[in-house]
């Protein structure tokens, strides 16, 4: 018996859909490029409850006829290419004719379209990709589509949405990359009835402010300078952010002939350009366009057309780290020095008539690690015999002994009831230091007092009993549109906490109460540190963004390094450290405490 056999069109589309269409955010970013496709100047995007139960986009194109409106919903129907050639010129964001089949056979869709030329328009309902109805209808130029119960005929692929604030942050950052590159089409985005976005066409920093920038703070792309290079291989004009205006949170953006990419060799370019200039922990923000021959990128390489291959992508790393560089330099006043070992370095001389610059001349064998005939002479504490004066002379616990080295601190090692009586010391304003089992246990003083704080703030939560002090002058929290749907959902527990929020307009609030820990210091910072947290680090669920906001408000309120602590203080943490389940460590994996074994220090002598 033959076992092979065709598979039905409904069952090809939803698998296809598998792989187009994921999320929300997937559906929106194919409706809105066939909009810009279809040449429209004003774009509106109209969510309900994350696109779960309503994704619609309303253009003003150029419409469709009957039966285009039609065709348009077959697999591998597209007015973008023609043949396999045309995959080598494209100037379009869509071109494989999978999207609208594989939206409709996970969705009810409704369509109402007409050309200018025509007095009728067409309205089209289909629902997993049966045809309900066609029919003429009156409706303006253009095309208004309607994507409702996504994944309705798919259960599985619903149930694993995440929440609907997550999902909603995704839909923003699909619409970012779109309005971004796209700064001359008018674009406006509502979700449950709430205009979270309205950008006027304009320039691209206009766009760019508009879309990060508050009015109630500084301007955002005043921290920015302009990039601009032409070649002949690829052009690229932007804006990268100068380095003291750097930042933890960075936004990143590379766009190429009108599309959005990401290419983590591209911005290996950007951060070289940046050597020397910022620290680790900080990442500059750029929007870096590149126009390019069409074929000279080949975007037909994932569903999403996100990954882009160039043809010469080591040509153009050069060019992107040059150019950013000549930007930078442009405003830096700081001269640039690269060192070599070659015992001098050569400055260009300036133009005549102007005083020359000096001969810097180097040393390239000095070390300063190895100064006096010994490595780190200065990190050896003296007189560290008096630190175990009056300590038994045996150690011996009968635990067993551990090997593994990431392994720092057994649980035993300190005890509640060891620590209310042996000698505590403090050294340099940020460590406790007392005698453990092992050897010399040295506790983070800052880490410890906010782990301390993170599990009383779990249990403020868990139970809604958080203390909370009225402030004599409110302050006012500006957000942006992302950050005020985020602050949307976690606010039940920040209120559980002990803040007072108020809304005041639809993208700030009114703090009229803190939780009594923070009335020394402003609740602003405090928040967006909130915020950040639980946006970067992907938090979806209440348990996972209680866990961010306790951490977030621990390490704001607990006490800072270099602060001198007394012997009491310094006993009142330790003890209730240990007193935790899990003292080690951080709920963000950051050490707490660490031992210096009797070995170690032996070594050193």
């Amino acid at each position: 018996m033959d076992i092979i056999h065709l598979l039905p069109d409904s069952v090809a589309n939803q698998i296809a859909a598998g792989e187009v269409i994921q999320r929300p955010a997937s559906c929106l970013k194919e409706l809105v490029e066939n909009s810009l496709d279809a040449g429209a100047t004003r774009i509106q995007v109209i969510v309900r409850d994350a696109g779960r139960t309503l994704l619609q986009v309303i253009d003003n194109g150029i419409g469709m006829s009957e039966m285009d409106a039609r065709l348009a919903f077959e697999r591998h129907a597209t007015s973008k290419i023609r043949e396999a050639q045309d995959l080598f010129s494209l100037r379009t964001m869509g071109f494989r004719g999978e999207a609208l089949a594989s939206i409709c056979a996970v969705s009810q869709v409704e369509m109402t379209t007409r050309r200018a030329e025509d007095e009728t328009g067409t309205l089209i309902e289909i629902h997993g990709s049966d045809v309900v109805r066609q029919e003429v209808c009156a409706c303006p130029v253009g095309t208004n589509i309607k994507v409702c119960n996504l994944f309705f005929n798919v259960p599985v692929r619903r149930k694993f949405l995440k929440t609907d604030q997550t999902e909603l942050r995704n839909l923003l950052t699909e619409f970012y990359h779109i309005v971004l590159v796209y700064p001359k089409v008018a674009f406006t985005f509502v979700h449950n009835d709430e205009i979270l976005l309205e950008l006027p066409s304009g320039t691209e920093k206009q766009r760019i402010e508009a879309v990060f920038g508050n009015p109630k703070r500084n301007v955002y792309t005043s921290a920015f300078v302009d990039v601009s290079t032409e070649t002949e291989m690829v052009s690229i004009h932007g804006f990268v952010v100068k380095p003291e205006s750097a930042t933890r949170k960075a936004e990143q953006y590379f766009f190429v002939n009108g599309r959005y990419m990401r290419h983590p060799y591209f911005l290996k370019a950007v951060q070289t350009a940046y050597s020397g200039m910022l620290t680790s922990d900080y990442q500059p923000s750029f929007f870096l366009y590149f126009e390019i021959a069409p074929e000279a990128i080949d975007v037909n390489i994932h569903p999403t057309k996100t990954e882009i291959k160039f043809a010469d992508e080591q040509a153009i790393f050069q060019i992107l780290m040059a150019s950013v560089r000549e930007a930078l330099g442009k405003f830096t006043l700081a001269p640039q020095i690269d060192f070599d070992t070659s015992g001098s370095i050569d400055i260009p001389q300036p133009p005549t008539g102007e005083v020359a610059a000096p001969r810097v001349t180097v040393d390239p064998t000095y070390n300063p690690f190895h100064s006096r005939g010994t490595i780190y002479p200065d990190r050896v504490p003296r007189n560290w015999e008096s630190l175990y004066e009056g300590l038994p002379a045996s150690r011996n616990t009968g635990m067993p002994e551990y090997h593994d080295p990431s392994i720092s601190l057994e649980p035993e090692l300190l005890r509640a009831e060891d620590v209310e009586s042996c000698p505590l010391w403090q050294y340099g304003n940020k460590y406790i230091l007392l005698p453990g089992a092992n050897g010399l246990v040295l506790v983070n003083q800052h880490r410890a007092h906010a782990a301390i704080l993170y599990a009383q703030y779990m249990e403020q939560l868990t139970l809604s009993q958080g203390a909370m002090q009225q402030l004599l002058f409110p302050e006012v929290l500006s957000l942006s549109p992302d950050d005020m749907v985020l602050l949307t959902h976690i606010i039940p527990d920040l209120r559980a906490i002990g803040f007072d929020l108020e809304q005041l307009s639809p993208d700030s609030y009114s703090v009229q109460g803190v939780p009594s820990q923070l009335v020394s210091q402003s609740p602003l910072p405090v928040l967006q540190h909130i915020l950040q947290q639980v946006r970067e680090r992907g938090a979806d669920t209440q348990r996972e963004w209680r866990e961010q906001i306790a951490l977030s408000l621990a390490e704001q309120s607990a006490i800072p390094y270099g602060k001198a602590l007394t012997e009491e203080e310094m006993r009142d943490i330790v003890s209730k450290l240990v007193r935790l389940p899990q003292y080690r460590r951080m709920a963000d994996g950051k050490t707490i405490v660490s031992v210096m074994t009797d070995d170690e220090i032996n070594k050193r002598f």
